[in-house]
């Protein structure tokens, strides 16, 4: 399989967001990142339903939906309805986290985990085969535009090890800190999927950042 690019619309231009959604259609990438912030478990807030919905309207990509909220398991349901393909909720937020991620693809969705900077990979070991992704935070998540911690790699390849030894199907993305200069080391490592905010939408041509990515 070749590597998946996500652009993250947090950087997009909400006020003209149509506009980017399109683009985003007509590049190379191949899903949509969306980050849902709540404010409590980051210290940030982002948009909801309604913006999900609006860009589930025009999007012609998967929505990969990435949940930074407290008890995520309150909401399953309304982001499916939101038009949600892929749902992943952070480790740190989930108690019952085989259940959480049951309930998810019972609706229909691919389910993920996310692992913030600090927390091993090794976590996920009674859950890997049953996961369709694991997203690798390589920023503390809450902001855009952060500098890239290094210790991703080592978290990648450990990952990468896990991911076959189980005989899992998950796929690992990386977010956070993404550019053009890490990314062929990111995809060498074992990452399957890029997700790229301000890379993308911060540069002169978007388009043409997404196809670099894609390589």
């Amino acid at each position: 399989m070749t590597h998946l690019i996500a652009p993250s619309l947090l950087s997009a231009d909400f006020g003209n967001l149509q506009k980017d959604v399109e683009m985003v259609n007509q590049s190379n990438a191949d899903w949509f990142h969306l980050d849902v912030m709540d404010g409590v478990f980051v210290p940030n807030i982002s948009f909801g339903f309604p913006i999900i919905k609006f860009i589930k309207k025009y999007a012609s990509k998967p929505l990969d939906v990435h949940l930074m909220i407290v008890q995520p398991e309150r909401y399953f349901e309304e982001f499916k309805k939101a038009g949600a393909d892929i749902l992943t909720i952070h480790y740190e937020a989930s108690t019952h986290l085989h259940r959480s991620i049951h309930a998810i693809k019972e609706l229909g969705m691919k389910a993920g985990v996310v692992l913030n900077p600090h927390t091993p990979v090794s976590l996920l070991e009674d859950i890997i085969t049953d996961l369709d992704l694991v997203l690798l935070m390589s920023v503390n998540p809450g902001y855009g535009g952060q500098k890239f911690i290094e210790n991703t790699y080592k978290k990648i390849s450990l990952l990468k090890e896990m991911i076959l030894q189980k005989n899992s199907k998950s796929l690992i993305e990386i977010d956070g800190g993404v550019t053009l200069k890490n990314a062929p080391k990111l995809i060498a490592a074992g990452a399957d999927v890029l997700v790229a905010g301000n890379t993308v939408f911060g540069s002169d041509n978007p388009t043409e950042t997404i196809a670099r990515l894609k390589g």
